[in-house]
């Protein structure tokens, strides 16, 4: 039964009708704030007072989420941690998510398999995880997949909790962002062809790359980096971002695991380059460059200091971290989660998220509201390619309303 419309008067014949059902309509409200978003998705095919409550109550929840999974999750089961773990807690999520961007470790996430019965090695590769993890979120959802040596996680809860340096064994995270009032989060993919190295300008128009006055962040992940030309492909698609007023961070992985926004199925054995693009005047970021001479608690926590000084607001923030393979706790001496326990020590409210990858991507730079970008530093930040560093990272969303 349908308690809204209906009734040929109109609402405003009957003022005292009008007053009960807003007052029921407050109610409602009130109460489906406690529902998860799959639950309100249920909850709105009851009747139309519920549906418009319903509608109201997503379009307050814009925070995003995560969903995380470490060592303590992890098992002999046959699906990954991070797969089981969304299975379980996407019932609990408060959020629609419009873009999902998940890492895991490669060991585990995906298979490859050396077959020696040609005159070749051949690769036999299985990607279960990552279509089994695809299928838990809504057809309309842009999931952006990659697995690289080592994971950098906050576990569930707050982001008050102690973020992991997971540098070997089962883990993932999967950040969850809803649709975000007067914030575009857009996916990319440029696929290396080898007959055709020329990058078109249309092509980074289309995906927001140039030509957008509002682009503010830009992250971005080169695949398969360690076959011929294809480190080269990555530093060209970078070089056309150089020069603009934006934050670049990221660095190399291993795999591309999953892009649903691509029309083309992936390819395990190609090479290009990923990422999301984050566009609005309501962003704001910073990055740090935590160099080779970065080697102990009191030099990280001075990157730190630097980091802290551009004043980027903590609430609805995120913090990422891409690190050297090299790096880690062999890196301090054998003393393990250096680098993320001096993150949490200067921004204790502000999850963090990463990875162990092979190269890294960015500098100390800062994107100001009014679209000027500053130094962190006097250090020259002309190169943003880098090897056994570390890259951190601050993206602001903007506050609610």
């Amino acid at each position: 039964m349908e308690l809204l419309g209906g009734g040929g008067r109109g609402p405003c014949a009957d003022p005292q009708g009008t007053f009960v059902l807003g007052n029921l309509a407050e109610v409602v409200e009130r109460v489906l704030t406690f529902l998860p978003a799959k639950a309100l998705l249920r909850a709105a095919g009851v009747c139309r007072l519920w549906r418009e409550c319903a509608r109201r109550v997503l379009r307050l929840q814009r925070g995003v989420t995560w969903v995380s999974a470490g060592l303590a999750g992890a098992g002999r089961r046959q699906d990954h941690c991070l797969v089981r773990a969304l299975a379980e807690e996407l019932e609990n999520v408060h959020i629609l998510p419009q873009t999902v961007l998940y890492m895991a470790d490669s060991e585990t996430f995906i298979s490859l398999e050396e077959c020696r019965g040609h005159k070749r090695a051949r690769k036999r590769t299985t990607m279960e995880a990552a279509f089994a993890l695809e299928k838990l979120f809504p057809k309309q959802c842009h999931i952006l997949g990659i697995v690289t040596p080592g994971i950098v996680v906050t576990p569930m809860g707050s982001g008050n909790n102690r973020p992991q340096e997971i540098e070997i064994g089962e883990s993932g995270f999967a950040l969850l962002f809803p649709q975000i009032e007067g914030i575009k989060i857009q996916p990319f993919h440029f696929i290396k062809d080898p007959k055709n190295l020329t990058l078109e300008r249309h092509q980074l128009t289309e995906v927001g790359l140039l030509d957008n006055p509002e682009l503010r962040v830009v992250l971005v992940f080169g695949y398969n980096c360690c076959k011929v030309g294809a480190n080269n492909y990555l530093q060209r698609v970078v070089s056309t971002l150089s020069d603009t007023n934006v934050i670049l961070a990221g660095g190399q992985v291993d795999n591309l695991a999953s892009l649903t926004s691509d029309k083309q199925p992936l390819d395990i054995d190609a090479t290009g380059v990923v990422g999301l693009s984050f566009s609005g005047h309501r962003i704001q970021s910073a990055t740090v460059l935590l160099n080779e001479d970065v080697n102990d608690e009191k030099t990280v926590e001075a990157a730190m200091q630097r980091l802290k000084a551009a004043n980027i607001p903590e609430r609805n923030t995120i913090g990422f971290m891409f690190a050297c393979v090299g790096r880690g706790f062999q890196y301090y001496r054998a003393k393990g989660n250096v680098e993320a326990d001096a993150f949490r020590k200067f921004f204790p409210s502000v999850p963090l998220f990463g990875f162990f990858g092979n190269g890294e991507i960015g500098c100390d730079r800062i994107v100001t509201g009014n679209f000027v970008l500053k130094k962190c530093n006097e250090v020259k930040d002309d190169d943003l390619f880098h090897s056994y560093t570390t890259i951190m990272a601050l993206i602001h969303l903007g506050l609610s309303k």
